[in-house]
């Protein structure tokens, strides 16, 4: 039974952006919340890593270009359906951190 309520405060931005993206997908901010503590408990702490990679590419990094090649080459996996599925990525992902 779900009784209890949660609050936090975070950049409006931030919030409006996520919040945008998860109406899209139909997802209530309830669900990915009460998601995310479910994950916490079971793997005993965040379920994501929180380290700075050594070189972080951001966007503001990338040239106009290299943002649309990117984008592209990912495109143009996805329609060839040589993408991968996201529970082994994530399995990978999870291997290489133990």
């Amino acid at each position: 039974m779900k009784d209890s309520t949660v609050s936090a405060r975070v950049e409006n931005d931030v919030k409006n952006e996520a919040e945008d993206i998860l109406q899209k997908l139909g997802v209530p901010v309830s669900v990915v919340i009460n998601s995310l503590y479910r994950q916490i408990i079971y793997r005993h702490g965040i379920p994501f890593s929180l380290t700075v990679p050594s070189e972080p590419r951001t966007l503001d990094a990338m040239s106009d270009a290299e943002l649309d090649s990117k984008l592209q080459h990912s495109y143009a996996q996805s329609v060839a359906g040589e993408g991968r599925k996201l529970g082994d990525v994530f399995d990978d992902l999870e291997r290489n951190l133990k």
